[in-house]
This record gives C-alpha cells, sequence and structure tokens, in this order.
C-alpha cells in the first residue's frame, strides 16, 4: 500500500483499531494528530478526507465525508456526528449533529445534539440549540438560535437565509440572539421559524414562537413571543451617508452586552449542569474542554468587535448630526477596559447563586439514578424545575447588564 509516507503510519494505526476507510490512498493526516482521540468504533472516513490539529477527536459512528471531500481541522465530534463535505474548523459538534456537502463551519461554533444543516451553509461563531435545523445556500454567522422540544419540533432557517453581520463601517458589533440561553437550554420553547430568501441585520433579539415570513429582512428586534412578522422592504431613497454616524448606538451596544451576558450565562450551564453527562462518554472530557474553548473563543471575538466599535463611536462623539450624543460614547470607550474585565472574571451575584443552588438540588432530585442522557434528562423536566433554572439563568444575564449599566451611565443602557 503505497500511502503517503507522511500519513503512513496514522492510516495504519486507524486501520488497525477498526475505522473504516474505503480508500486509504486519499487520506491525509497531519503529524500533530493523535490517533488515540478518534475511536475505532463505527467510523467511516470516506476518501478525500484531510484531518489536522492534536485538538481533533473524532468519537464513535461518525461518517466523515460521504458527500465529498473534508478538511477537519482542531474540531471535537461527538458520538455519530455526519459531516457529509466541506471544511471545519475549532468547532464542536455534538452526538447526532451533522451538516450537508459544501459546509463551510469555522473557528468558534458550537452545534448541539442534532442540530443540522443542508448543502452549501456557512457559520462562524455560531451557536445551535439541540434540533435547530439550518435549509440550504445559508449564511448564518455571529448568532446563537435556540428553541423547539425535539426532532419533530425545532427551529429553523429556511434556505438562502442571510445574517448580515457586517456594516458599512466595517463593524461586525452584530451578533444576534434567536431565542435566549436562560429560556432555551430547557427546551421547552416553542420553535422560531425564520423564512427563507430572507435574512436579518444583527445585532437583533427574537423571541420564542415567533415566524419571520420569507423573502423578509428583519432590521429591528421583536421581543414578544409568538408573533408572526411580516416585514417592508425600506423606500428607495439616495441619501447622504455619514460614516461612523451610528444613530441606534445604544441598542447596538446593549444587544452586544446582552449576547455577552447569555455567553456567560452559557458557561455557567455548561459547568454546573452539562460536565456530568460527558464523564462517561468516550472522549467526554476532550469534548467537554472544547465547548468551553469554543465559548471562551465568542466571548474573545464579541469583546474584540465592541472595542472596536468603542474606539470609532469615541473619534466621532464629536459629531452630533444625527442626535447622538457624545458624552454617552466618550465614555463607553473610556471605560471600556471596566466592561472587559466584568465579563472576564467570575462574577459573584448572591441572588444567582441562591437560585443556582434551588435548581441544582431540584435537578439533582428530578434526575434520580437514572443513566438516560443529556436531552432525555432536560426534556423530562416539570415546569417548576425548569423554571427554576430559567431564574438562575436569567438572573446572571440580569446582573451583568446591571452592572455594566453602572459602569457607563451616561449611555442610559437598558432603560425602560
Amino acid at each position: 500500500m503505497n500511502l503517503n509516507p507522511r500519513c503512513h503510519d496514522k492510516v495504519i494505526s486507524l486501520i488497525h483499531k477498526g475505522v473504516d476507510i474505503p480508500n486509504p490512498l486519499t487520506m491525509d493526516i497531519g503529524d500533530e494528530v493523535n490517533v488515540d482521540q478518534i475511536s475505532g468504533k463505527g467510523v467511516i472516513l470516506y476518501p478525500g478526507c484531510r484531518i489536522y490539529g492534536n485538538e481533533t477527536v473524532i468519537s464513535a459512528g461518525c461518517r466523515i465525508g460521504y458527500e465529498g471531500s473534508v478538511t477537519l481541522d482542531k474540531c471535537q465530534l461527538g458520538p455519530n456526528v455526519e459531516l457529509k463535505g466541506g471544511y471545519f474548523n475549532r468547532s464542536v459538534f455534538l452526538e447526532k449533529a451533522n451538516m450537508g456537502s459544501g459546509a463551510q463551519v469555522r473557528e468558534g461554533c458550537i452545534l448541539e445534539e442534532e442540530a443540522n444543516g443542508a448543502h452549501c451553509v456557512g457559520l462562524k461563531q455560531t451557536i445551535l440549540f439541540p434540533f435547530v435545523t439550518l435549509g440550504s445556500l445559508i449564511n448564518f454567522c455571529d448568532c446563537l438560535m435556540a428553541g423547539g422540544t425535539s426532532r419533530k419540533d425545532h427551529s429553523e432557517v429556511g434556505s438562502s437565509y442571510v445574517h448580515f453581520n457586517f456594516t458599512p463601517d466595517g463593524d461586525k458589533t452584530t451578533a444576534s440572539l434567536f431565542g435566549d440561553v436562560p429560556r432555551g437550554v430547557m427546551l421547552n420553547q416553542p420553535p422560531i421559524f425564520l423564512g427563507g430568501q430572507g435574512g436579518a441585520v444583527g445585532p437583533c433579539r427574537i423571541g420564542y414562537g415567533n415566524i419571520v415570513a420569507a423573502n423578509a429582512v428583519l432590521r429591528r428586534d421583536v421581543l414578544e413571543d409568538n408573533r408572526l412578522i411580516v416585514e417592508k422592504a425600506p423606500s428607495a431613497k439616495i441619501a447622504p451617508f455619514v460614516p461612523r454616524a451610528y444613530p441606534n448606538f445604544r441598542r447596538i451596544v446593549e444587544n452586544n452586552l446582552i449576547y455577552l451576558a447569555n455567553l456567560k450565562a452559557l458557561e455557567e450551564w455548561y459547568i454546573f449542569v452539562r460536565r456530568p453527562f460527558f464523564e462517561d462518554q468516550e472522549f467526554g472530557r476532550l469534548i467537554f474542554s472544547g465547548l468551553l474553548n469554543k465559548l471562551a473563543l465568542a466571548k474573545k471575538e464579541r469583546i474584540k468587535r465592541l472595542q472596536v466599535l468603542a474606539e470609532k463611536a469615541e473619534s466621532s462623539s464629536g459629531q452630533d448630526a444625527v442626535g447622538m450624543a457624545g458624552p454617552g460614547r466618550a465614555e463607553f470607550f473610556e471605560r471600556f477596559a471596566e466592561i472587559e474585565a466584568l465579563f472576564a472574571s467570575t462574577q459573584r451575584d448572591n441572588a444567582a447563586e441562591k437560585n443556582r443552588e434551588d435548581f441544582l438540588s431540584a435537578f439533582e432530585k428530578a434526575k434520580g439514578e437514572t443513566r438516560a442522557g443529556y436531552l432525555t434528562v432536560i426534556q423530562n423536566l416539570s415546569t417548576d424545575v425548569s423554571s427554576k433554572g430559567t431564574r438562575w439563568l436569567q438572573r446572571m444575564v440580569d446582573a451583568l447588564c446591571e452592572k455594566t449599566k453602572e459602569i457607563v451611565p451616561s449611555l442610559n443602557l437598558f432603560h425602560i
């Protein structure tokens, strides 16, 4: 067998472990790849696979490259993940997540259990909760989507959908929340539907059960639940463009801070609730470590983008052409280091900690001695128990928002 000498030993080792490699001559495996982190149980590596990165983990039952060649770089794959074709970098795929051919999943993505996409889907810094389904020809970067209760009742994004995450000023302070973490992790919320050939201009926030009509471009927040949203195209016009005007500066900052607070809440959920479910899973600790790493990447990205906005806004804070007073922008820039430190540290909040203990106590009683998996346990929680969990996580989000409001009072953030 005339294998590429660079990966000869690794390919032979994988075959001996039981990995099904129909055409070994087409494989490329980096010198840094640890074959001990690739399961020999039911894994199939179809022709044209390229596997790189010492962090890469491939669990039992994974099928890689059935529809086209796959490049897998520094990713962690849980059991029975299927990546049919494309490029996947520095992302985590939990049990039964799958992506169609032509996918491009770049750094910082988390696809939880059974989250999936059809062909030609582009993701980066994207978090999909269980069961979320993406159609074909979609660009869905810099957002988090939750909603739905099962594989038959899930949030969905229609084909040819775009999350617009880059502004004319060159900003990416555009992360959007479709749903949220405090309610979404409980897997008991109605699904969100984003109609095909449409889009959303980030940063936006959408409530649960909302349906956005096909061919609609969403440019606002819809925080109410269970709404049908039909958007009209803006009226045609030609007007002067004022760089760095940011007429909705406060809203942009608010939505970014709320997104960051939700990431912190998700981190807590992973640490206190999800961690034990990985303990008995093959490569479970490595996959859990990958989850925390991707959340760290997500927080770093959002802080970086918010800092760029602060710098640009401060440099134009003297311009009041659109009615935006300068002091709020200046204060946001001057005290940004405090905001960064707030989200980088572990903040104590007595109410959140009490709510957490109340939930974890009720959660352990509800779980009992069962060996059921994560999805089954969460789906079977009573309304009372899941409500306790939501109160804990929502208090975390609220506490972080309250602290940022205190840091930059002149922006009048989170006003009612």
